[in-house]
């Protein structure tokens, strides 16, 4: 049997400090190079997925932004892209400036991947530095109105900030066709992301697409937040680390160690030991 084992990274594969262990990384690339098909899903971009799983020798190209992207790592080559209908963009891009909210906004243009946003608000700032912490060229354009932009190559409008203030706009995103949205709580800081996407992407589309592409027989996911409930429903066994969320625990078939337990990379050394 073809198995793919795919992990949630923030939370699950990495620690609380957002990293990938070395004990994680040695198990795992072990595992891998004697067949194991492993790759992660993620709510990141490519910018900072490449420094931080570094360490890990994935086998299969991984899922991205939540699904909007599957992307070959090692190849920097985005395999497949969920685009969100223009239409579907203003009627976001709108909710978000009714309700004075600031987003960034994602577009794919000849394999590059740009970040736009309006203003110089904290979160741009803190992004700026990500780019140098992490020693990666993330492209960065300002526009006075994201909405005069929002062309078919948007792929993804992202922001972060307390629930009360962000879930009108999740509630208006809710009504736009052809727009589906993510919105959970920040595995580090007391805070909630929202992520709006392309109706056809998802993690549960991703691992699907996978699958088919690949020709897996069966899947296994791991993951520890809501937005990894998707991935579960595709999945043939369903993994939720300790630490995980209640809801997901709730729709897991194994509950495994915490983060910072290695919880993913331990259970699958015991898996592998007992097969």
């Amino acid at each position: 049997m073809k198995r793919l084992y795919i992990s949630d990274l923030d939370g699950t594969l990495l620690d609380s400090g957002g990293i990938v262990t070395v004990r994680t990384a040695d198990t795992l690339n072990r595992l891998i190079s004697e067949g194991m098909y492993f790759t992660f899903a993620t709510a990141r971009s490519p910018y900072s997925i490449v420094h931080i799983t570094s360490p890990l020798k994935i086998s299969v190209p991984c899922i991205l932004m939540n699904g909007v992207s599957i992307y070959d790592r090692d190849r920097r080559e985005f395999v497949k892209n969920e685009f969100i209908p223009v239409s579907a963009s203003h009627e976001a891009l709108r909710a978000f400036e009714e309700n004075d909210v600031r987003c960034f906004m994602y577009k794919i243009c000849d394999g590059v991947l740009t970040c736009c946003y309006s203003e110089m608000t904290t979160a741009v700032m803190r992004s700026f530095a990500e780019v140098r912490k992490n020693r990666y060229n993330k492209p960065f354009v300002q526009y006075d109105r994201l909405i005069d932009h929002a062309d078919g190559e948007v792929v993804y409008l992202t922001t972060t900030g307390d629930h009360d203030r962000l879930y009108p706009v999740k509630q208006a995103a809710d009504g736009i066709d052809g727009l589906d949205c993510a919105f959970y709580k920040d595995t580090y800081e007391d805070k909630w992301y929202l992520e709006l996407f392309s109706h056809k992407a998802s993690k549960a589309n991703g691992v699907r697409y996978l699958r088919e592409r690949y020709g897996f027989d069966e899947v296994v996911a791991f993951g520890d937040n809501l937005n990894d409930l998707p991935m579960f429903a595709q999945a043939d066994v369903k993994v939720a680390v300790g630490n995980a969320r209640d809801e997901v625990k709730s729709a897991a078939d194994h509950i495994i160690g915490t983060c910072d337990e290695d919880g993913v990379a331990q259970w699958l050394k015991s898996v592998h030991l007992s097969e």
